[in-house]
């Protein structure tokens, strides 16, 4: 393959971009992008509008460009309404918006407004007559979680999500790439429809007749759980556990290559230097209704607002810390004295900073942009007032073990500390405050991120909150100029569904070391 020549990506299924910006980071000795996303299609429509404004980034410095300062100006924008407002004036002043929308799609793929002519005739316009193009993405994921398939007892045939990996399968049929990677949760491994195994039909399938071989990127495969991929033995700060394939047309060859491990990479060294936010209020529990009753027969919690201000955070956090020396137990080291206002108060869209990361970080260069001058979405959530409590204690409780609580941990301290939840005496929720550790890779971001931040609380017990947006994606390997766009609860599902770009960037090295031969 002719190395000046840009060799075309497919995305699908791209969520708001991870695997496709690992790709377009792999550059040449010009500094120019040695892949080219034609076509990125997401269903999700803040995914969507992430994934345009990513592209319309993307058109500047895959050529090695200087990107506008319009673009910088929409990120250091506050509020979301007036960000949007300058984005889409952004998209119709240059010409590279134009092509921005025409790479992000807003598809649905496998449903009925986009059969499969039309998206056929979209990707062959992107493509040309290219036949050494790649393949991205990953097919919906949650029928296959271990954690989904618990809540609802197993797969069913009727859950669409198990067949949606066919849109992608047909696609490779149709359109032949010279090479496919495919990504999707540890759970595949053992995910089952009538007691057949979900992956054989993959690795079967995939093979479409005998055009493909199919190989796992870390080691030769002997058995299934050779594909799944540990992404803290690769320099993410976080363990993250998927199973990728990467599959090769018979007229190309594996090169023998594997991803090579490196050293872990602590949480607190992407983390740590961000700017210190505290945790947003807004309530507190008040009382059981004398009468009224949930479904499952508990009384109804009853909640009083909580103004949200500095002072009242204070007093809330004064409150906490006095418990904590009653209780006696753990060290408050820099809380002894009472809590620290925090100047940033709960942070924002866009956030002045200098030093965000140390200057001998192996990842330093992939995060920072020294034309943003900060960090954008990275403000805290608001927190019911008694989840702050279960957060000091919890934090603390790590500093002094090295491990987070479980719920007998709480339980041991105080009563108090624990939920008010049905499922809080079943066991299977025994680490639902799930605090993370800072001298090792974070747990796995996922999507629930979105609903709650109980999973993952910060370590620091100054700041008393759960991680912010932009620490989620820095534990995901986003650099610091990766906006995300729509609600803060969009912004975290988008993070929580993404793959390590950092990962994808020593995936594309081995994919470009293929289509060279």
């Amino acid at each position: 393959m002719n190395n000046t020549i840009k060799i075309p990506i497919i995305d699908l299924f791209a969520g708001p971009g991870g695997l496709g910006e690992g790709f377009m980071s792999l550059k040449n000795d010009q500094g120019n992008s040695i892949f080219d996303i034609k076509l990125s299609i997401e269903k999700d429509i803040n995914a969507h509008k992430t994934l345009t404004l990513r592209s319309f980034f993307r058109q500047f410095v895959k050529d090695n460009r200087q990107v506008p300062k319009e673009y910088y100006d929409a990120l250091r924008e506050t509020d979301l309404c007036k960000r949007e407002v300058l984005i889409e004036k952004m998209f119709d002043f240059f010409k590279e918006g134009i092509i921005a929308r025409e790479e992000a799609r807003l598809i649905e793929l496998g449903s009925d407004k986009w059969p499969a002519k039309k998206v056929d005739k979209i990707i062959k316009n992107q493509l040309g007559d290219n036949k050494e193009w790649v393949l991205i993405g990953g097919p919906p994921c949650q029928a296959y979680s271990n954690v989904g398939r618990s809540r609802v007892g197993g797969i069913s045939k009727e859950d669409h999500r198990v067949y949606l990996y066919e849109e992608y399968l047909r696609i490779i049929q149709k359109h032949k790439p010279a090479v496919f990677v495919m990504e999707n949760v540890k759970g595949l491994l053992s995910a089952k429809v009538d007691e057949e195994k979900v992956f054989d039909w993959m690795k079967r399938d995939l093979k479409v007749g005998d055009n493909y071989e199919i190989f796992s990127l870390v080691k030769p495969v002997t058995k299934d759980s050779d594909f799944l991929i540990k992404s803290e033995k690769y320099g993410i700060p976080q363990m993250r556990h998927r199973v990728i394939i990467l599959g090769i047309r018979k007229d190309y060859s594996h090169q023998g290559d594997y991803l090579n491990e490196k050293n872990e990479v602590a949480l607190k060294s992407v983390i740590g230097n961000l700017p210190k936010v505290r945790s947003g209020l807004n309530r507190s529990f008040s009382h059981y209704h004398p009468t009224e009753v949930y479904e499952n027969g508990n009384p109804k919690r009853l909640y009083k607002n909580i103004t949200d201000t500095s002072v009242n955070w204070l007093k809330e956090m004064s409150k906490n810390i006095d418990q904590i020396k009653v209780w006696g137990e753990l060290k408050l080291n820099g809380l002894s004295d009472g809590p620290k206002e925090i100047e940033l108060g709960k942070g924002s869209e866009f956030v002045m900073a200098g030093n965000t990361i140390s200057r001998d970080h192996t990842l330093k260069d992939w995060y920072v942009d020294k034309r943003l001058k900060g960090v954008v979405n990275h403000e805290s959530r608001k927190h019911l007032t008694q989840d702050l409590m279960r957060y000091l204690f919890a934090s603390l409780y790590v500093e002094k073990n090295k491990r987070f609580p479980r719920l007998k941990d709480f339980a041991d301290h105080s009563k108090n500390l624990l939920p008010d939840h049905a499922n809080v005496a079943s066991g299977k929720f025994a680490d639902r405050f799930r605090v993370q550790v800072p001298e090792k890779p974070a747990t796995t971001v996922t999507s629930h991120i979105s609903k709650d931040g109980h999973y993952f609380i910060h370590y620091d017990a100054s700041q008393c909150r759960s991680l912010t947006v932009r620490e989620a994606a820095r534990i995901q390997t986003f650099p610091d100029n990766y906006l995300f766009r729509g609600s803060r609860t969009a912004q975290y599902h988008q993070v929580g569904n993404a793959v390590p770009p950092y990962l994808a960037y020593q995936i594309a090295e081995i994919v470009f070391k293929i289509l060279k031969s």
